[in-house]
């Protein structure tokens, strides 16, 4: 099974992925998690500065993940498009293009899990935006590409409150 999280940035999807990973149930999975301060190391702009090369650096890492099969990973292409829009470096042709084809692989995914901000501050990791408009934003056009992408979605669930409350409401909606 392909398992994705999405959301805006410092909502506990990396937590919740680290988390999922010390669980029985869970034992046969791959788990991958962000490498946006590697990738920043590279020279691979990121939040508002996010380019179109950049973009596709992760689209590819999403890509990655949905060719191999039991994977959970804190990111999905719907994150990646997220970032790509909310870009101030890409022009509205690179935008449409790009959402274009990330668009395509989204049906690749078993289940995507939203994971809400609600009640969660943000955490300053020294890589990630810490601008909370800027991560209402992210999250605004998130839940605007699910709601308008859903027929591509096979299975969608919505977690919140705590690890613990996320992990019980994923388990639940994976029959575990």
């Amino acid at each position: 099974m392909k398992i994705g999280l999405c959301g805006t940035m410092s909502v506990g999807k990396t937590t919740l992925v680290n988390a999922l990973k010390e669980l029985p149930e869970f034992k046969d999975y791959t788990f991958r998690t962000e490498r946006s301060k590697y990738l920043m190391d590279q020279g691979i702009p990121l939040n508002t500065d996010s380019t179109l090369k950049g973009q596709l650096v992760f689209l590819a890492e999403r890509s990655m993940e949905l060719m191999q099969e039991n994977i959970i990973t804190d990111r999905t292409v719907i994150d990646v498009m997220a970032f790509a829009r909310a870009s101030k470096s890409m022009d509205h042709t690179e935008k449409y293009d790009f959402e274009q084809l990330a668009t395509l692989l989204i049906k690749e995914y078993d289940y995507i899990f939203y994971v809400s901000p609600e009640g969660v501050d943000i955490e300053d990791n020294g890589v990630r935006e810490t601008d909370v408009e800027y991560r209402n934003l992210i999250d605004f056009i998130i839940t605007n590409f699910l709601k308008s992408r859903s027929l591509l979605i096979k299975n969608y669930g919505i977690l919140e409150g705590s690890t613990e409350e996320r992990i019980k409401q994923l388990k639940f909606q994976l029959g575990l």
